[in-house]
C-alpha cells in the first residue's frame, strides 16, 4: 500500500491530476499506520503474522 501511494503521488505530480495526489497521500498514510501497527506486534486484519 505504501508503494502504491508513492506511485500515485509521483504520477499525480507528473500529470496535472490533483485527485491522484490526494489518493496517493491517503494510501501512503494508511500504509504507514498499518506498517507501524504490524511492526509493534499488534494484529492487523485479524492476523498477527502474514506469510
Amino acid at each position: 500500500m505504501i508503494v502504491l501511494g508513492i506511485i500515485l503521488l509521483v504520477a499525480g505530480y507528473l500529470l496535472p491530476l490533483p485527485l491522484l495526489v490526494t489518493i496517493g497521500w491517503i494510501l501512503l498514510v494508511i500504509g504507514i499506520i498499518l506498517f507501524i501497527l504490524g511492526a509493534v506486534g499488534r494484529p492487523v486484519g485479524g492476523r498477527k503474522v502474514w506469510f
